[in-house]
């Protein structure tokens, strides 16, 4: 039996009637490059005063850890309210918003030592981080053709990660060196500058229709089920950001600093190859292995004492990482229409920063009473939980796409 002539390019070379494969639309645009400017904005401002509002915190005569946790309990709030005010408002007036409630309160934020002004200051960033996050996500993936949905939403992570490579040591670096008013001034305008391109961008979703709601979509299915399993690799990114430092022994403390980098690193480069791979084969064949590989990662980084056994397991729970952020957020897109973008940017953002908060918490109760490498190891197993939805998930997306058999 021969084989049957395809659309690709070779075929047609070989069929001279076969018809052209059809060309993939654009990936960047002119609005897409705007928006990216406004994600370099502010992932540099948030990313750049991350550990270095702590530090003040503490040097203050306060807490560093109700510093972050006002910030990420405003930003989990903030992405909860943030599809219906962008339903009302559009997508400009949310991110503008969000930009400056970023930036303004950075500018102040040395103005005052007390553990009150801070709190405050973290709650506004907090608040302002949520919109650029819901909003400026879902006009990301409105801005992307489906058909590249994929590997525009990994581009769109490489824009915000390389801030966030960059952001966190040189904050703490600067603090050390010039002090940290000039730090907060400088994350501040990386903010407040990105609002010059606001309105070259988009002011509402090109489609007819209303948005669910987060508590919609919770209750559907084909988007709780890839939340809750980036949820749970999301709990293993905030253990290993909070944890590893204290953990690994203090001899090894320069491993610390290039166990840092390679995490993101390689969650950077697995979300582009995710991107391409999902394009071509569908986002849904790379959830299970993105959980088993964060798992694993984290069983591995459990031997604390070992540098070659730290350094690779944070790069394969970075690289399950960078996975599963892909191929969730990808599957969620493409299981709604345009109205309902949003929903799926807040589930997907308060995933991330639920997952890291609570994982944190969890972690550091289990290690007081196990110490730090049984708490690893507990935690990787732990997230074998998500197993369940995930392989779910895989069964109804495979029986959804399967085509039907001939009598």
């Amino acid at each position: 039996m021969t084989k049957p002539p395809s659309s690709s390019s070779a075929d047609t070379a070989r069929f001279p009637g076969a018809p052209p494969a059809p060309a993939l639309p654009p990936l960047v645009t002119r609005q897409l490059l705007l928006r990216f400017l406004t994600v370099i904005g502010a992932s540099a401002s948030f990313f750049l005063l991350l550990s270095v509002v702590p530090l003040y915190a503490q040097h203050s005569g306060g807490s560093p850890g109700l510093a972050t946790g006002a910030l990420m309990l405003a930003t989990v709030g903030g992405e909860l309210a943030t599809p219906r005010l962008v339903a009302r408002y559009g997508y400009r007036v949310a991110l503008a918003a969000g930009l400056g409630l970023l930036g303004a309160p950075a500018l102040v934020l040395t103005a005052g030592d007390g553990m009150a002004w801070i709190v405050a200051m973290c709650l506004l960033r907090g608040l302002g981080f949520a919109l650029t996050v819901v909003a400026g996500g879902a006009l990301t993936a409105s801005l992307i053709p489906a058909e590249r949905r994929g590997e525009g939403l990994a581009l769109a992570g490489i824009v915000s990660g390389v801030p966030s490579l960059v952001g966190l040591p040189l904050g703490v670096w600067l603090a050390s060196h010039v002090g940290f008013t000039p730090v907060c001034v400088a994350g501040g305008m990386a903010a407040l500058a990105a609002v010059v391109v606001v309105p070259g961008l988009p002011g509402r979703e090109r489609s007819a229709g209303r948005d669910a709601g987060v508590l919609a979509g919770l209750r559907n299915g084909a988007l709780a089920r890839p939340t809750a399993v980036f949820a749970t690799t999301a709990i293993g990114a905030g253990i290993i950001v909070t944890f590893l430092p204290v953990a690994v022994p203090a001899s090894l403390s320069g491993l610390v600093a290039v166990a840092l980098f390679a995490q993101p690193a390689t969650a950077t480069a697995a979300r582009w190859f995710a991107g391409r791979f999902g394009d071509r084969h569908g986002p849904a064949r790379l959830v299970l292995p993105g959980l088993l590989a964060s798992s694993g990662g984290l069983l591995v980084t459990s031997v604390t004492s070992s540098p070659v056994a730290v350094l690779a397991g944070v790069a394969l729970f970075g690289a399950g990482f960078g996975v599963a952020q892909n191929a969730t957020l990808t599957l969620m897109y493409a299981r709604v229409p345009e109205s309902g973008y949003g929903t799926v940017s807040a589930l997907w953002n308060v995933a991330y920063a639920g997952g890291m908060g609570l994982g944190a918490v969890g972690f550091g109760a289990a290690a007081a009473h196990t110490g730090y490498p049984a708490a690893f190891a507990l935690t990787a197993a732990v997230m074998l939980v998500a197993l369940a939805p995930a392989w779910r998930d895989r069964l109804r997306a495979s029986n959804c796409c399967r085509p039907p058999t001939s009598a």
